[in-house]
C-alpha cells in the first residue's frame, strides 16, 4: 500500500498566486457578484497559469456529488465490443454498480488528445471516480488521474510495481496450473501463444508457462513462444507459425479463449486433431469456450468477482479520498473440457 501523490492545483494555490483569499477565488469561480473587476482578472489569470480546473462536485457546501462513475477503455487496437472480454467485464461492473447510486459512463480513451480531454472532464467534477481496463505498460492515464486526486481503480495492472489501486487475477498461477495439466496428461512439446507483450497480464501468463516447464525440466526456448493479441485472428496466425517451427507440438497454452479459438482453427486447417494430436488450453472461460469444437479447457478468471471488487474499492475511495491505494489478486480455476 502507499499514499496518493500530490494532485492538481488547489483553490488555495490559486488564491496565493492571485494574492487574494480562498473565498474570493470561490466567488470568481462561481461567477458571484461583489468582486472587483481587477481582482476577478487577477484570479482568472492565476487559474490559467496554474491550470486549475474547478471541481463542480466540490462547489456544493452540502457535499453533493456527480453520482457518476466512468469506465474507461484504453485499448486502441481491439474492436472492443466484438471481443467477449469487454462485454463480460462491462456486464460484471454494471451489475456490481446496480442499486449503489452512481450512473456508469462508458468512455473510450485511445490517444493523447482523448486522454487530455478525459482528464479535464473528470477533474471538472463530472464523475466521482474512474474504473480503468486494458491499460498498457506505458499508459500515463492512471498516474494523471491519481495526481488529480481522482479515485481510480484498474482492472489488472501495468507492472509489478503498480501504485494505483487495482484488482487482478492470479495470471501466473493460472498459467502454471494449465501447463501442469498438460504435463499430467503426457504432453511434453508444449508451446504458448501470448497476449501483447506490453501488457502485464500477458507477461504474467507467459511467466507462469515458463515456470511450470522449467520445474519439469522441459524446453522454454523463445521458438516455443508465439506472440498474439488476444484475438481469434492473432491466435490463428501464431498457431500457424508454431506449427511451422515445431511440427512436433503436442500441447498449447493460449493466453485467452479467443486466441485459443484461432489456434483451434489453425490446427484443423493443418489436419491436426484436438486433443488427440495437440491439446489446447485457453484462458478466461468465456461462453465461447462451451461452443468451440471440441469444447475448450480453459483457466477461469472470476470476472464477476473482479467487477464487484473494483466497484467496492472505488466506492470506498470516493467515500474516503485519503485512503491508501489497495491491491487485490483473485484466484483462478482450471476448467477441464474436451480440448485438453
Amino acid at each position: 500500500m502507499g499514499r496518493r501523490h500530490p494532485g492538481a492545483p488547489t483553490l488555495e494555490e490559486v488564491a496565493a498566486r492571485a494574492g487574494v483569499g480562498r473565498g474570493t477565488v470561490s466567488r470568481v469561480v462561481n461567477n458571484a457578484a461583489g468582486v472587483k473587476e481587477s481582482t476577478r482578472r487577477a484570479v482568472q489569470r492565476a487559474i490559467a497559469e496554474l491550470g486549475y480546473v474547478p471541481n463542480l462536485a466540490a462547489r456544493s457546501l452540502a457535499g453533493q456529488r456527480a453520482d457518476a462513475v466512468a469506465l474507461v477503455m484504453t485499448e486502441p487496437r481491439w474492436r472492443q465490443f466484438a471481443e467477449p472480454f469487454f462485454s463480460e467485464i462491462v456486464h460484471a461492473i454494471g451489475d456490481a454498480l446496480a442499486g449503489t447510486g452512481p450512473q456508469l459512463l462508458l468512455t473510450l480513451v485511445r490517444s493523447d488528445a482523448e486522454r487530455r480531454r478525459f482528464l479535464e472532464y473528470a477533474r471538472g467534477g463530472r464523475v466521482d471516480g474512474v474504473l480503468l481496463m486494458s491499460v498498457h505498460a506505458d499508459d500515463p492515464l492512471p498516474d494523471m488521474l491519481a495526481e488529480a486526486r481522482l479515485p481510480t481503480v484498474l482492472m489488472g495492472r501495468r507492472s509489478g510495481d503498480e501504485r494505483v489501486s487495482y484488482v487482478d487475477a492470479d495470471n501466473a498461477g493460472g498459467a502454471r496450473s494449465a501447463v501442469a495439466h498438460l504435463l499430467a496428461t503426457g504432453r511434453r512439446a508444449i508451446a504458448t501463444i501470448t497476449g501483447p507483450p506490453d501488457m502485464y497480464v500477458a507477461q504474467c501468463r507467459l511467466r507462469g508457462y515458463r515456470e511450470a516447464l522449467a520445474s519439469a525440466g522441459l524446453d522454454t526456448r523463445p521458438s516455443w513462444v508465439a506472440e498474439g493479441d488476444f484475438t481469434i485472428e492473432g491466435g490463428h496466425r501464431a498457431m500457424t507459425r508454431l506449427l511451422e517451427r515445431h511440427p512436433e507440438i503436442d500441447g498449447v497454452l493460449a493466453a485467452s479463449d479467443t486466441t485459443a479459438e484461432g489456434a483451434l482453427e489453425a490446427l484443423r486447417a493443418a489436419g491436426r486433431r484436438v486433443p488427440e494430436d495437440v491439446a489446447v488450453i485457453g484462458f478466461d472461460d468465456f461462453p465461447l469456450a462451451e461452443r468451440t469444437a471440441p469444447r475448450l479447457t480453459t483457466v477461469r478468471q472470476p470476472l464477476e468477482d473482479i467487477g464487484r471488487t473494483m466497484v467496492q474499492l472505488l466506492l470506498q475511495e470516493i467515500e474516503e479520498p485519503s485512503v491508501a491505494w489497495r491491491h487485490v489478486i483473485l484466484r483462478t480455476e482450471l476448467v477441464v473440457r474436451e480440448s485438453a
